[in-house]
């Protein structure tokens, strides 16, 4: 899986913990925090995945939220977009789920690291 200069920037935001929580207004008019969870980059456009917490900041239902993720420049904000393709959102759903099944593996298999003798 390829991703793009942003994404990359953005998930090593997430993975340090230098990335908060991102609110979102709901077509209710209230307004759900969400937890960054990753950058993906389908088709040379950057999608973020959102875990949408509780109150008490917490995701017990799994649930992710899918959202284009716009970022012109690393000294604004990004901005959120709504994917209103269906085909679109069907492919950035597929390479989440492939993200997830790789990283599944990933803990499954213990792989020594690149560059040791044990390659």
């Amino acid at each position: 899986m390829e991703f793009s200069k942003n994404a990359i920037e953005m998930n090593t935001r997430i993975e340090n913990g230098d990335q908060g929580t991102v609110d979102i207004e709901i077509n209710d008019g209230s307004v759900v925090s969400c937890a960054p969870m990753l950058v993906l980059t389908v088709e040379s456009k950057d999608y973020i995945v959102l875990l949408p917490l509780d109150e008490k900041g917490q995701n017990t239902d799994g649930v992710v939220w899918i959202y284009e993720f716009i970022w012109e420049s690393f000294d604004k904000d990004p901005e959120l977009g709504n994917i209103e393709d269906d085909e679109e959102y069907a492919k950035v759903e597929e390479a989440f789920d492939l993200y997830l099944d790789d990283a599944e593996f990933d803990e499954l298999v213990d792989l020594p690291e690149e560059g040791s003798e044990d390659v």
